[in-house]
């Protein structure tokens, strides 16, 4: 029932529902304590409104946002509570008293001045607003002061609104003894505050603290571009909640040969971006993007598909490419939106049949096999378990938009294949890490989770009560302290590392001081590498966990696992690349060989049905080499998957982008030599003739074709400009 009433308020936990039944109940005790008239009782009843006002907004409850749309925002709220005072005095027959009229004044002038302090606080942010948010770029050229600091500007309105206290605390210890001084004292003090927050904010308004306007801001950014003259750009937009996305083409983009940039779209996600070397530029504006200088760029790389991709797709000087976030059976990885790009880059060669098959539009000449350098980090299997005992890792995907079945095993079979693995014999220690957006849409999937995390909760307790585990855990009790102490200190050197690296007020001193250190860059690869070793330390290899966030990642947990129980994704795809065994759960029940057919990622998978029943034939292979049926169809689809071991996939996506760098200049040369009226002579064969992949059938020009390009000729808009025959002709 408590949940059911979590869901409804869209509150995120126990604690925040009762905050926020305690602040609904409160007001009307306050009013009800006004007009009997009983101070203590009043006293009570303000002071559990203002607790939970607060908390709920130092937690930042989505109920704060609801309770404005209904007309009981914040300001509403206090006016309230001081109205209901000053009821209380009228029931108390004082309201003929100075101290009613000193109260009823107070709060006037006291909410007089909410006006220019709201004012103020708008001005300042907006005028520190830019129109773009960078990392690792040069902005020396302009000048961007310091920020306020955060105690003035986080939360302002609630903090100025709660400096109301002294003047109700001063009016009703003032009703209660008798001495009006104590009443016209806190009204006093409340004002006095309220002048000194907006005498100190005063001088953040002026044109010396505020940032330039965004012309000058965007012709130093354009500086910059010229200088630095980006070759291949990942362009990166999306929800709050897709920051994994992006995050996952970090380490590919600073190994890339050539001279990479990130552009994204959304403010929120810039503070998700984790570290990189990479420059970024965050652009909100759809004009402003298409405005900036992006000439020297060949090539694009959109790791999904949105509508805002649309206001650099139209730039005609770069190749685009779809490269997605993953690559699965998931009717995604086949989206129709895939015909914009000029190609479609997949691991292996399973992506180029899965288009064929799906029959969008996208031709096979376009698409190349570039293999998924992000695997790297995971670890093959040697064939034994790491520990003891095996861990098995769940890894469901989320619902989905839709409420196909075959979306998440989590509704139909995740329950069931958590009971079963905990009752396994011998046992197994389970690991699980759900999608990052589960419960995003579906009420019931997010229940699930929670009864699932129960469910492992209540395992770990009782295996810690049982002798052999006690026993293993007082063996290794030190070493563990050891290791969250460690835990302790790589993080607290990783926000200090983080601090110094941003240390910033708002998006415009981020800004100016989030340039690009090489020496830390690498202590913080360093020290995430040690966290994670030290994490696994931290708790028994017996211990079952539930893993959600950030850290670890999704591959560390792979490389902790002996086999992997999971959905149709690219969860499963990337785990073939360990060679472990794995099992897929049919949630729509198409049958064994049907959803092999359907689905290339389980052609060497334990197919679970929504019983999981088959889960004994999964852990009898990871006890048993012999027993594991599946390891050569395994080796066989982890190349059709994911490509060749060699050359690797980092070699195979440098030389991808080379080639379509080289397809791009090909383009704009031609036009420049249409442009110019000169034949343009091709030395090779059309590059639409081949379809083998990246580097095959490239056009060529002639060295004095290429040598009469222009190539100042071709701006960022992909267009020189042409008046009369040569405009129609350019189109």
């Amino acid at each position: 029932m408590i949940s059911t009433a979590v869901r409804l308020a869209r509150v995120g936990n126990r604690s925040e529902l009762a905050a926020a039944l305690l602040m609904g109940l409160g007001y009307p005790c306050v009013m009800l304590a006004a007009l009997l008239p009983n101070i203590w009782f009043f006293v009570t009843a303000a002071a559990v409104t203002y607790i939970a006002d607060w908390y709920l907004h130092q937690r930042g409850s989505y109920l704060i946002n609801r309770l404005g749309k209904v007309r009981a925002g914040l300001s509403i709220r206090f006016l309230l509570r001081q109205l209901m005072v000053i009821l209380l005095l009228a029931r108390l027959d004082l309201a003929e008293e100075p101290l009613f009229y000193a109260a009823v004044a107070g709060f006037l002038l006291f909410y007089a001045l909410q006006a220019p302090h709201g004012a103020l606080t708008t001005l300042i942010r907006l005028r520190r607003t830019m129109p773009v948010v960078t990392r690792n770029v040069d902005l020396s050229a302009v000048r961007i002061p310091d920020a306020p600091p955060q105690l003035l500007m986080r939360r302002s309105a609630e903090k100025m609104l709660h400096l109301d206290i002294p003047a109700v605390v001063g009016v009703l210890i003032a009703a209660g003894t008798g001495v009006d001084a104590i009443g016209y004292a806190g009204a006093a003090l409340t004002l006095l505050l309220a002048l000194l927050y907006l005498t100190v904010l005063a001088p953040f308004a002026r044109r010396s603290r505020l940032v330039p306007p965004a012309p000058a801001v965007l012709a130093a950014v354009d500086t910059w571009l010229r200088s630095y003259q980006p070759t291949v750009v990942l362009y990166f937009s999306g929800s709050n909640e897709s920051a994994y996305q992006g995050n996952m083409w970090l380490e590919t983009m600073s190994r890339i040969e050539g001279r990479p940039l990130i552009i994204m779209r959304e403010r929120g996600l810039v503070p998700q971006l984790a570290e990189t070397s990479v420059p970024v530029i965050c652009v909100p504006a759809g004009t402003h993007l298409m405005n900036l200088d992006l000439s020297t760029v060949r090539v694009c790389l959109y790791p999904a598909n949105v509508g805002k991709n649309i206001h650099i797709l139209r730039v005609p000087t770069m190749k685009h490419v779809f490269i997605g976030h993953g690559d699965s059976d998931k009717l995604a990885s086949v989206n129709p939106y895939s015909k914009v790009y000029d190609e479609v880059w997949t691991a292996g060669r399973a992506g180029r049949d899965r288009y064929a098959l799906a029959d969008v539009g996208v031709r096979d000449e376009d698409i190349v096999e570039v293999g998924r350098p992000q695997l790297e980090p995971i670890q093959s299997w040697t064939g034994s378990l790491r520990n003891p005992i095996a861990t098995v890792l769940y890894a469901p995907t989320w619902e989905g938009w839709d409420d196909n079945p075959g979306n998440t095993s989590l509704l139909l079979a995740g329950e069931n294949i958590v009971r079963r693995l905990l009752a396994a014999d011998p046992p197994v220690r389970v690991i699980y890490k759900p999608h990052p957006f589960t419960g995003i849409r579906s009420a019931q999937a997010k229940a699930v989770n929670a009864r699932i995390t129960a469910m492992l909760e209540a395992a770990a307790v009782r295996r810690a009560a049982e002798p052999r585990w006690a026993a293993e855990a007082s063996e290794v009790a030190a070493a563990q302290r050891e290791a969250r102490a460690e835990l302790t200190r790589i993080e607290a050197r990783l926000a200090e590392l983080e601090s110094s690296g941003r240390s910033g007020g708002d998006a415009a001193e981020l800004s100016r001081v989030s340039l690009a250190d090489p020496a830390r860059e690498a202590e913080t690869r360093a020290l995430r590498s040690a966290w994670n070793e030290a994490y696994w330390r931290s708790f028994g290899w017996w211990e079952h966990r539930t893993v959600t966030g950030q850290q670890p990642r999704l591959y560390d947990c792979f490389n902790e696992a002996d086999a992997m129980v999971s959905d149709i994704s690219s969860v499963v795809s990337d785990f073939i690349a360990s060679g472990k065994p794995y099992a897929v759960t049919d949630s729509a029940a198409l049958g064994a060989e049907e959803f092999k057919r359907q689905n290339t990622a389980v052609r060497a998978a334990v197919i679970l049905t929504n019983g999981a029943a088959e889960l004994d034939e999964l852990l009898a292979a990871v006890a048993d080499p012999a027993a594991d049926t599946l390891a050569e169809a395994r080796h066989e689809l982890k190349s059709y998957l994911l490509g060749p071991d060699e050359p690797t996939s980092m070699e195979q996506f440098n030389a991808a982008v080379h080639a379509l760098a080289a397809k791009a200049e090909a383009r704009n040369a031609g036009v420049a030599q249409r442009a110019a009226g000169q034949p343009v002579v091709s030395a090779g064969p059309d590059p639409e003739d081949s379809s083998s992949g990246a580097g095959d059938g490239e056009q060529e020009l002639s060295d004095e074709a290429a040598a009469s390009a222009d190539p100042d000729a071709v701006g960022a808009s992909g267009r020189k400009p042409a008046t009369g025959e040569e405009a129609s002709r350019l189109g």
